[in-house]
This record gives structure tokens, sequence and C-alpha cells, in this order.
């Protein structure tokens, strides 16, 4: 794994939750005070909805702020388990940033049209302020699986045959992932452990395709991280 990362271990999910949120808006802040806008990238999972539902309590230059998701399974606009949906519901239907400045993937459209079209909003954001990922079981990260393999020169993937439902989804790729700024991860609970020991050992896992110019910082519980 990259060699500058930094880790903190915290003692609770909701301890990693707090911390990360705070985090994050001192990136926005600066990243408004120098430049104008806060590119983010959105995770979706259990572990960045806490972080979520803290930022939509808070007290931000929202107009400022730029979303987009580095995942997103094909269903309905409208479906439950839609990343869109989660942070739609928690923040971004709470908080005054500009419609025109939240890029939800179009998944309901299919794997290859989706990513095609998101490939514009992409391309068009450049270098991200920051992205937020998290890590699965088996060392996943957004929608990029162990396994699976893609073309180098793509910054959006059509992706098939996910080992989780369901199959088809999009995701970032690693390279545009990267593009950015600060990468944090927010990883918690025990089920994580063998993921997180095995990409701190080197492991060719997906999570650990994901190499920013710039130290990642690793907000993760004490279920979760073994020294």
């Amino acid at each position: 794994m990259q060699q500058n990362s930094r880790w903190h271990a915290l003692e609770t999910a909701d301890n990693v939750a707090f911390a990360a949120c705070s985090h994050i808006l001192n990136a926005a802040d600066t990243a408004i005070a120098e430049r104008g806008k806060f590119k983010l990238v959105l995770a979706g999972g259990s572990t960045p909805e806490k972080v979520y539902r803290l930022l939509a309590e808070s007290k931000a230059d929202w107009a400022n702020w730029v979303i987009y998701y580095g995942d997103e399974r094909c269903l309905p606009a409208d479906h439950q388990d839609r990343n869109s949906l989660m942070a739609s519901q928690v923040l971004l239907d709470k908080v005054a940033i500009p419609a025109n400045q939240i890029y939800t993937m179009p998944a309901e459209l299919g794997p290859e049209v989706g990513a095609d079209r998101y490939q514009l909003a992409v391309s068009k954001a450049g270098l991200f302020d920051m992205v937020l990922l998290g890590i699965g079981e088996d060392g996943h990260t957004a929608s990029l699986f162990p396994g699976h393999q893609h073309p180098q020169d793509e910054l959006v993937h059509a992706v098939y045959n996910s080992p989780k439902p369901p199959p088809e989804r999009i995701s970032i790729s690693a390279k545009a992932l990267g593009n950015t700024r600060e990468l944090i991860f927010l990883i918690t609970g025990a089920n994580k452990q063998d993921a997180v020991q095995q990409w701190r050992s080197g492991a060719d896992l997906p999570v650990a395709a994901i190499v920013p110019e710039n130290p990642i910082d690793i907000y993760i519980d004490n279920d979760a991280y073994k020294p």
C-alpha cells in the first residue's frame, strides 16, 4: 500500500464519522477559499451514511459544493439500494447544493450507456478536491472488484458480473479516483479486518490500485484495525 498513508484509528464507528466529517468540512473551506468550489466524490455504504448525516447538520458554504459519485448500481433511479438515493435522503435533500452541481450517475440506463455519459462529467471535473471510499470484505472499493479487468484509459467503467448484487454497475476508474487532492477511506466493522490486513501487507487488491499523489487518510475503527 501507499507508503505515505495516514492511519487514524478511532474507538468506534461514530468516532470515525465525527472525525471524517470534520476533515471534510475543513477541506471544503480550504478548497472554496482557494479555488471557489469543492468537488467531492461520494461513497455508498453505512459508514459514509453516518458521515453524511453529520454533514447535513453542519454549516457549510453549500452553494459551492459540487457532488459526484464513485460508483452506482444499475437499478431504477428511485430504488432503495441506489447510492444516490441514500445520499439524497440523508444529505443532499437537506442542504442547499444547487441541483446542477450534483452529478448523479445515470446507472438506470445500463452499464455501457451510463458509464459513457458519466465519462463527460468526470472529464470536465478534472482534479477532484476529495474522494471518499470504503473497502469491502474482498478488498474491493467503489465497484472495482478483484479479478475484474478494465481498459486502463477509461475514466468510468461499465461493470458486469459483480460478486455482490446487483451484477451490473458503473464505477469511476482507479486512475480517475486517484486524480484528487485528498483521498479518505472510511472503514468500520470487524468484517473488514482481513481485507485491511491484506491491503497493509501489499496484496494485489483493487483498493491498492488507487494511488493519488498526496498521502491518503484512513479513518478506521478499532473493530476493523489490527495494528
